[in-house]
């Protein structure tokens, strides 16, 4: 898993000071400026496995059964590629997201959010096991496969700590900016929410 932090506006030169800015509504108009901050981002690959045998199912003097049918296996492999981006949405951001105290500032983040971006199956990967009683897997099921490989990425998703990383960096981009507010780096305190949502994923 590879993660990359990326910024919503590029940082001053560190000469320029300014003095604090005086009021919270400005300070909440200039955070969501940000609207949606990219924090995060995460590329995982996976492998997809399926298997299935074909069953004889029955009822003989009125007793069921259910035999597996020798030589009748089917496997198959397939490597898919995946990109996730974690964000935190600015949109909603209020005057209840900001405590001040004089000189010193408080900013509780909203929780961050991950989209599964895009998804690529390397097809020249892909590799069946099937026995000669049995057909190949078709495109329908191969690509339901595919399906049910994005959404174990999704599920796994707090495996990666991906949501972690994003409050991390998105804590990391709003310090400079409250520093060319005005506010010193001291006086500044990022706060997170005690439980994180891991559910604020989906599919793009």
């Amino acid at each position: 898993v590879v993660l990359s932090l990326l910024s919503c506006s590029p940082k001053k030169p560190a000469e320029e000071k300014k003095s604090a800015i005086d009021t919270i509504p400005t300070m909440v108009m200039q955070i969501q400026k940000c609207n949606r901050l990219y924090t995060a981002e995460a590329h995982v690959h996976k492998i997809i496995t399926h298997d299935d045998q074909l069953n004889l199912k029955g009822s003989l003097f009125k007793k069921d059964f259910n035999i597996h049918v020798p030589g009748s296996n089917r496997k198959v492999a397939i490597p898919m590629d995946a990109t996730l981006k974690a964000y935190v949405d600015f949109s909603g951001f209020s005057a209840k997201n900001v405590n001040r105290q004089g000189d010193k500032i408080e900013i509780i983040l909203p929780d961050p959010k991950v989209i599964l971006t895009s998804s690529k199956i390397n097809h020249e990967g892909v590799r069946q096991f099937v026995s000669l009683t049995r057909k190949n897997y078709s495109d329908a099921e191969l690509s339901q496969f595919e399906q049910q490989g994005r959404e174990s990425i999704i599920r796994d998703i707090p495996n990666l700590d991906i949501l972690e990383q994003a409050r991390q960096s998105a804590a990391n981009t709003l310090i400079p900016m409250l520093q060319d507010m005005g506010f010193a780096e001291e006086n500044i305190k990022i706060s997170f929410r005690k439980k994180l949502d891991r559910k604020s994923t989906r599919l793009n």
